[in-house]
């Protein structure tokens, strides 16, 4: 469908993308577990206490260190006592959550959130949704057959801002949009090696790595630095990029490209960190081209923005951001320039709240939620493919409706990975 008709029928879209902010009835609380009690999973578990309907039944982290931070917090803030646990199997058989947060690194979230959604709980996912995109494929598959509802952590579909800037693009006033182009661009430098070590007393690092390569600890790695290793998750496009390439994905009214190519490298970083520092993937679309830019060093000081989507139309061009709102470049330079702020939760700039107040929503009327599990799906594997592609040295041709790569079985290979024994891969 071309973007001429597609303007025809987003109203129902938009709508449904404000839900958020409709009030909704109240239940009991829900018995609310959270896997991984890092700094975003704690992010998260504040708001979903903040919103009165959980009661937090288990904590579960392979550092005890994050553990008993999490469990003092829960308790100074609502006065919930959860069991702890450093085996997320353990904590779903004996607190039977209703609802379960998983917020761990990213090579954990497909068995974590299928383990959970078998037992009979609903999710909140973390992005992306998984490593690998048959991974992704088998979450989709087990919400579906166990009829829960799962809702993933996009929440700039929620963000006012993004609302409003997606009824603006849709409304026709940007013109035709032949072009996306999705970057982020944050400083850097070289960096240096830093040497493995013994992993602190308090980690489970056999555990940490689960159905990943085996390699030594690294303080680089965690906490907080495992996105940049690729046997972990996948650089800053499987990391900034799933925001910005969903973003896309709700804009547009075709839910997946036909054409992937991606090119980049490891020019700049001298560090031991494995993912490129520099990546550029084209996405060929039928009605319109996008592109996905990073750099790990040279901030942007020398355009407008660092970070977002810039949509360009035969009318003018439109910035989507984040910190720094949207903003609207006309093309007739006698027209104003058009902005809006952002309306953002701290810490951290986010709107949590508004995704998770969706969520409940969602749970109580059994519809679809805002940034429901297939959708999170599709914008990782946007991601995926670019890597995918990067790490073939070659584009890739995708078959959305079948999800398989079309005619290259080498391709069709890196869908999945194999698993470190005794871990099993999802089917």
């Amino acid at each position: 469908m071309h973007r001429r008709a597609f303007l025809k029928t987003s109203a129902a879209g938009l709508a449904y993308a404000a839900v958020p902010i409709l009030p909704r009835r109240r239940r009991a609380r829900y018995r609310t577990a959270l896997i991984g009690t890092g700094w975003w999973g704690m992010n998260i578990l504040r708001e979903a206490m903040a919103a009165g309907q959980s009661e937090v039944v288990g904590l579960c982290d392979v550092d005890r260190r994050h553990l008993g931070g999490a469990y003092a917090e829960v308790e100074r803030l609502s006065g919930d006592r959860p069991k702890r646990y450093t085996d997320y199997r353990e904590l779903i058989a004996e607190t039977r959550p209703e609802i379960a947060i998983v917020a761990t690194p990213d090579h954990w979230h497909a068995l974590c959130a299928i383990a959970a959604i078998e037992a009979g709980a609903h999710v909140y996912i973390e992005k992306p949704i998984s490593h690998t995109i048959d991974e992704g494929k088998a979450i989709v598959r087990a919400a579906r057959a166990h009829e829960r509802t799962v809702q993933v952590g996009t929440h700039r579909r929620v963000s006012p801002h993004n609302i409003s800037g997606m009824q603006f693009l849709k409304s026709g006033k940007v013109g035709d949009i032949g072009m996306v182009r999705m970057f982020v661009h944050y400083g850097g430098g070289p960096g240096e090696v830093t040497p493995d070590e013994e992993p602190p007393p308090e980690l489970d690092w056999d555990m940490w790595l689960g159905p990943a390569p085996y390699r030594p600890f690294n303080p680089r790695i965690h906490p907080r630095g495992f996105r940049q290793f690729l046997d972990y998750a996948n650089g800053q496009l499987g990391d900034w990029g799933i925001h910005w390439l969903d973003q896309l994905l709700w804009w547009s009214e075709e839910p997946w490209p036909r054409h992937v190519y991606s090119t980049g490298g490891r020019f700049i970083r001298e560090d031991n960190t494995t993912a490129p520092d520099t990546q550029v993937v084209t996405y060929a679309f039928e009605s319109f081209s996008a592109v996905w830019e990073h750099r790990l060093y040279a901030a942007n000081n020398a355009e407008h923005h660092n970070i977002g989507c810039y949509f360009y139309g035969t009318e003018g061009t439109f910035h989507m951001g984040w910190q720094d709102g949207w903003t609207f470049y006309p093309t007739r330079k006698s027209q104003p320039i058009i902005h809006e702020d952002p309306q953002l939760h701290q810490p951290d700039d986010q709107n949590i709240r508004e995704l998770w107040a969706d969520f409940l929503d969602a749970i109580e009327t059994g519809r679809r939620p805002v940034c429901d599990i297939e959708i999170g799906y599709r914008a990782t594997n946007m991601s995926l493919l670019g890597m995918l592609s990067w790490k073939l040295g070659r584009s890739v041709e995708w078959d959305g409706e079948r999800g398989v790569i079309v005619g290259d079985e080498e391709a069709n290979r890196l869908l999945r990975r194999p698993y470190r024994t005794p871990w099993v891969y999802p089917e």
